[in-house]
């Protein structure tokens, strides 16, 4: 059966991925630990395949824009999924990486240190461009490398709290592709590469019995239509005021977790 405040709690994120790339972890996960007093690894669980399934809706989109820059995705994906299949593997093994006060603590200073990432967004992209227009072939040259072990903080964040691919994803690459990847190349970027890191991440947690599938399908009821709603409206208008009220919401949500 249908839950409307999950619903309204996945339009909600939905649009938002859409129009930006970024909140699958980084809002949905706060958002079942406050609102909803879901417990940590059950609201990771479930929102590694909800991101997973509403961005593919969003990636078709995107696609179609011709939007993707899928030699970035290619390098991320290099590092984040082994990395990603890594830690679900020592998770499953029953390494003691998980435990629940660490993962509200971890999930907390992710969403604050990407919300100051946000916010610090314009000033990363001009210091980038400074050094590649100073040291071009030096730039070019570790941007391959950095962007590879860019994607294996990433699979190591988002396999343990399912927050990372979006906003710190986006935050990286602003700095490592300044003069390349516009923000709707960002958006289209940064979705397309979350949806395999998100399936990876999450198959341990579902063979777990973590996974809440009645909450999973109220998510994907509002997610789905929002996340096509909020692509198709990316390439219309600009990201900036998107990104500062993010920023905003996600340093709140971060406070609240920690405090």
């Amino acid at each position: 059966m249908i839950d409307l405040s999950y619903t309204l709690a996945g339009t909600f994120t939905g649009f938002v991925i859409g129009l930006t790339g970024v909140g699958g972890g980084a809002l949905m996960t706060p958002i079942l630990l406050l609102f909803f007093g879901i417990s940590p690894t059950t609201a990771v669980a479930t929102d590694l395949w909800f991101a997973a399934i509403t961005k593919i809706a969003g990636a078709r989109i995107h696609h179609t824009s011709g939007n993707v820059d899928w030699q970035i995705v290619k390098r991320l994906w290099t590092g984040s999924l082994p990395m990603a299949s890594l830690t679900v593997l020592l998770v499953s093994m029953g390494t003691h990486i998980v435990k629940i006060d660490w993962l509200t603590k971890g999930i907390g200073t992710i969403v604050l240190v990407t919300a100051i990432g946000l916010l610090a967004a314009p000033r990363l992209v001009a210091f980038a461009k400074r050094k590649q227009t100073g040291h071009p072939e030096r730039f070019r040259t570790m941007q391959t490398v950095l962007t590879i072990l860019a994607g294996s903080i990433l699979g190591i964040c988002v396999a343990l709290t399912s927050v990372g691919a979006g906003v710190l994803g986006s935050v990286m690459l602003l700095y490592l592709y300044p003069l390349r990847i516009t923000p709707h190349r960002l958006v289209a970027t940064e979705i397309v590469h979350a949806i395999p890191l998100a399936v990876i991440a999450g198959m341990g947690y579902l063979f777990a019995g973590m996974v809440d599938g009645e909450m999973l399908i109220s998510l994907l009821a509002g997610s789905i239509p929002a996340v096509i709603a909020g692509s198709k409206l990316a390439n219309r208008i600009t990201g900036r005021w998107i990104r500062f009220a993010l920023a905003i919401v996600l340093a709140t949500a971060g406070l609240k977790v920690l405090l």
